[in-house]
C-alpha cells in the first residue's frame, strides 16, 4: 500500500474527487422518487427540481435549509478538498486551515444525508396511505457521491493531520 507522501496516492484521491463530483452533479438532477397520488396522478422530482419547487411554492425557509446544507455546504467541502489536493505544493498550513478541514470533516459529512432522509421521511408520512413512492437511481447516485464526499475527507484529514505533526507536504 501507497503510504500518505505519495504523488500516485494524491492523484488517486483527486481522480476519487473528481468522480464524486461528477456523481454529485448528476444526483441532484436525477429523479429521486415518483410520487403516485390515487394511481392517475404522478409527479417525479429531483433534488433541484424539488428545491425549486421550494421556492415557487413560498416555502422560503425550507428552501433556504435544503439548498444550503444540500448543495451549496456540499460544494463549498468539494472546493476545499479540491484547493487542498491542488495547491499542496504551496500551501503553507496553518493551524486554521487544520481546524476548518476537522471542521468540515467533523459536521459536514451530515449535512447532505441527513436532509435528504428528513425530506423522506416528511414526504412518506406527509402524504399517508393514498401514495405511492417510487424511489429512484437519483437518489442512490446521490447517496453514493456522499457516501464517497466523507471517505474522500476523511483521507485528505488525515494526510493533513499528518502533515501538521511534520514539516513537510503529505502528497509529495
Amino acid at each position: 500500500m501507497q503510504g500518505l507522501s505519495s504523488k500516485r496516492y494524491r492523484y488517486s484521491l483527486l481522480t476519487l474527487l473528481i468522480l464524486t463530483s461528477g456523481l454529485f452533479l448528476i444526483g441532484l438532477s436525477m429523479p429521486i422518487m415518483t410520487v403516485s397520488k390515487f394511481i392517475f396522478l404522478d409527479n417525479t422530482f429531483s433534488i433541484s427540481s424539488g428545491i425549486y419547487d421550494l421556492f415557487a411554492e413560498g416555502r422560503y425557509f425550507l428552501f433556504v435549509v435544503i439548498l444550503g446544507l444540500s448543495v451549496l455546504l456540499p460544494v463549498l467541502k468539494l472546493g476545499v478538498l479540491f484547493y487542498l489536493l491542488l495547491s499542496f505544493e504551496k500551501l503553507e498550513y496553518l493551524n486554521k486551515t487544520k481546524r476548518l478541514l476537522n471542521l468540515m470533516h467533523d459536521y459536514g459529512r451530515w449535512a447532505m444525508l441527513d436532509v435528504m432522509v428528513v425530506a423522506l421521511l416528511i414526504v412518506t408520512v406527509k402524504l399517508g396511505a393514498f401514495v405511492n413512492i417510487q424511489t429512484h437511481n437519483g437518489l442512490y447516485v446521490f447517496g453514493i457521491s456522499v457516501l464517497l464526499t466523507m471517505a474522500v475527507t476523511h483521507l485528505v484529514v488525515r494526510a493533513a493531520n499528518k502533515k501538521g505533526d511534520s514539516k513537510e507536504s503529505p502528497f509529495i
